[in-house]
């Protein structure tokens, strides 16, 4: 059985940082790339950064490129989003998930096969 368990979330003022981790059980990732996604209230959940675990090819979001980081601890089966400078429109539920995908297409929600439950992340103004 396959989980993925985020956390780290929390309550930062703008400009602040986080780091949010997702430890992945219940199977081999060798052919997946782990991602986090994000949802606002009302809005459609968003990529946000992704990696693969074979290689760690690296994507992010342009919204996101220069400000977070995705990176991995293959001994620990866990990926982390070290997320700086943090803005109010980066207030979401965050969600890690893992996709069996392309590298050209992990940036798209409906390849992921597995999702963790989220952690809140509020960013005061």
């Amino acid at each position: 059985q396959v989980q993925l368990v985020e956390s780290g979330g929390g309550l930062v003022q703008a400009g602040g940082s986080l780091r949010l981790s997702c430890a992945a059980s219940g199977r081999t990732f060798s052919n997946y790339a782990l991602g986090w996604f994000r949802q606002a209230p009302g809005k459609d959940r968003e990529f946000v950064a992704a990696m693969t675990w074979v290689g760690g090819n690296t994507y992010y979001a342009d919204s996101v490129k220069g400000r977070f980081t995705i990176s991995r601890d293959n001994a620990k089966n866990t990926v982390y989003l070290q997320m700086n400078s943090l803005k109010p429109e980066d207030t979401a539920v965050y969600y890690c998930g893992a996709a069996r995908a392309p590298f050209w297409a992990v940036s798209t929600r409906t390849e992921y096969n597995y999702w963790g439950q989220g952690t809140q992340v509020t960013v005061s103004p």
